[in-house]
């Protein structure tokens, strides 16, 4: 098998990302520090032969095929010691870290598990940054502000442990074969883990019907007498829509409500 003659698979969510353009903006947008890089979905190595360059590479490959043909490609690489392909599925691979050393995330995500990936990589305490192509819709929900539409209960457990901004928009064309829809690079660089299961189920809780009100989506499983309580001391109006409220509106608001 060589690189020209692999057909995307659509059961691992395949799509090789060829534009140079957006490979260099990728790399240059990694955070400068000694961490090592963990790349997950290498494909056909177009992103893994940038990283190479720079850093001692951990690749976690799910397609056996491709296995070989990065073994193949990489085989300097793997005899230096500057990249170690795991070929599996990574969700398998994943404990409470991936790796046993500080590392960051630097990937162009499988789209059906980008979203799991991203959560798991914000609670592993090895992980310290997150540099991933993911859909765009994804991307703008970890990244949204208060008062946005998309903002929800992603971008609410992002910004209470990271700062979180989109690097670049790439169009369809980009890739082989190009997806139907647009997708985006961005960069989450953490400061602490997610930890705090309950306060992510009051998230789902609160944001379950983005277009009802919080005090309605919240009543449904806390006593409306005392969320009524909670929201005339933190004076917000009984008509607030779930994605009005800040950050730390909802940290004092799980206090309170605890």
């Amino acid at each position: 098998m060589n690189k020209n003659s692999v057909v995307a698979k659509k059961k691992f969510g395949q799509n090789f990302l060829k534009d140079e353009t957006v490979l260099r903006k990728i790399v240059e947008a990694m955070p400068k520090n000694n961490h090592k890089i963990v790349e997950i979905g290498p494909g056909l190595g177009d992103l893994t032969k940038y990283l190479v360059d720079v850093k001692s590479v951990e690749a976690f490959e799910v397609d056996t095929d491709l296995c070989k043909l990065l073994q193949k490609t990489f085989k300097k690489e793997i005899d230096t010691e500057r990249l170690h392909i795991n070929c599996g599925d990574v969700l398998n691979a994943w404990q409470s870290s991936l790796v046993d050393e500080p590392y960051d995330l630097v990937a162009n995500l499988p789209y059906y598990i980008a979203t799991n990936i991203i959560l798991k990589a914000l609670a592993d305490p090895m992980c310290k940054n997150i540099l991933v192509m993911v859909q765009l819709e994804v991307a703008e929900k970890f990244c949204a502000s208060e008062g946005e539409k998309v903002f929800g209960a992603l971008s609410v457990i992002t910004q209470s442990i990271a700062t979180s901004s989109i690097v670049v928009k790439v169009p369809p064309t980009a890739f082989e074969p190009p997806p139907k829809i647009d997708s985006a690079v961005f960069l989450i660089q953490k400061s602490a883990d997610r930890s705090d299961e309950c306060f992510e189920d009051l998230l789902r809780v609160a944001f379950k019907q983005p277009r009802k009100t919080l005090m309605k989506n919240l009543s449904a499983k806390y006593d409306k007498k005392e969320l009524q309580t909670v929201f005339d001391e933190l004076a917000l109006i009984h008509t607030i829509r779930p994605h009005q409220l800040s950050t730390k509106d909802y940290h004092q608001l799980y206090k309170l409500i605890k």
